[in-house]
């Protein structure tokens, strides 16, 4: 493969993949059998009732004069990240994170070998991890991204993501984005609209590498945060992060967390689970043209399977509220010619 253009994060993907889609405005009417083979967007979307819904639904907000026209500045659209733009199993990304950075930190706290729930990720025991439950989480949390300065944290988590591996994919999470939906990315925004991440994980963890991955700069990404404190340091200014919480970018709290850092409600919602499901209903259920899209998993031989039984993305009231608002669902299976770049 040409390394120019290789991984999911390349520059020149986005660039080609825009500079594709905005051609026919730039070089004038072209033959009827040329203007569809150099227009025809989502290439790796089969052809259906998916592929065409989201296709209607961006002609109908973009074609000036029409009924359903929305000005530019409204198109906003926002996406979950976690099982929405790359994959979230067998863990999400953070906790596998989380998990290796108590590993390289238990040398310097020998007492962990015997303190739960520490113990148990030394050990190992996801049930026992488990079963420590919300405070154990948090503790791993305090000691995993508290204590440091919010630059360090930024190195921290860019120097784990160049060297992490997907234990069954044997590459780079970096990679393990869905090529579907970073030509959607793409395709929404040659239509003028503005693409933000509403994420129930850490903000600080994933603006690091959002835009190289998928074109979204630090600013459009929204997710949860512990609490930081200014600081002056031998005469410098830091951000110290502190071992509290400050937001929590799930379910009810996303519609919250979009209002404050948005300002705008989103004409269209991009999610896989019930966490995302306030977000959909916030989007959808105002009135005037909108667009809710839920990425179901179904295909278990190119990535994974599961829904409503599922320890991390649960889709179960989100896909019974698909059904009676009329959101478009992926069959990931069906409507995906592939699901990683790297896969043909």
């Amino acid at each position: 493969m040409n390394p120019v253009f290789s991984g999911p994060g390349s520059l020149s993907r986005r660039v080609l993949l825009s500079i594709l889609a905005a051609l026919p405005a730039l070089i004038g009417p072209l033959s009827p059998g040329a203007a569809q083979a150099q227009t025809e967007p989502l290439p790796s979307w089969n052809d259906g009732p998916t592929k065409t819904s989201i296709i209607d639904f961006v002609t109908r907000v973009t074609t000036q004069g029409g009924p359903d026209y929305i000005a530019p500045a409204e198109r906003i659209a926002v996406f979950d990240n976690d099982g929405t733009l790359w994959s979230e199993q067998p863990m999400y990304v953070q906790l596998a994170f989380v998990l290796d950075r108590v590993k390289a930190l238990a040398p310097q706290n020998p007492a962990w070998k015997t303190k739960q729930p520490f113990k148990a990720v030394l050990d190992g025991d996801m049930r026992a991890l488990a079963a420590s439950g919300e405070q154990g989480l948090m503790q791993l949390i305090a000691v995993t991204h508290a204590g440091m300065t919010a630059d360090e944290f930024t190195k921290i988590v860019s120097n784990w993501l160049s060297t992490a591996r997907h234990p069954r994919f044997k590459r780079p999470y970096t990679e393990l984005v869905y090529q579907p939906m970073l030509e959607l990315l793409a395709y929404l925004r040659a239509n003028g609209f503005k693409t933000y991440i509403a994420s129930g994980g850490g903000i600080e963890f994933m603006r690091p590498w959002t835009e190289r991955v998928y074109g979204i700069p630090p600013e459009q990404v929204l997710g949860s945060s512990i609490k930081m404190q200014f600081e002056m340091r031998d005469g410098r200014p830091i951000l110290f992060r502190l071992p509290q919480i400050n937001f929590i970018d799930d379910k009810v709290g996303k519609p919250v967390g979009i209002n404050q850092q948005i300002g705008r409600r989103p004409i269209a919602a991009f999610g896989n689970s019930d966490g995302d499901l306030e977000m959909l209903q916030w989007t959808t259920m105002s009135g005037g043209v909108r667009f809710g899209l839920i990425v179901h998993h179904t295909d278990a031989e190119r990535e994974f399977a599961y829904d409503r039984q599922a320890h991390f993305g649960k889709l179960d009231k989100a896909l019974d509220a698909a059904a009676v608002n009329k959101w478009t669902v992926v069959d990931m299976k069906k409507d995906w010619k592939r699901v990683f770049p790297f896969q043909e």
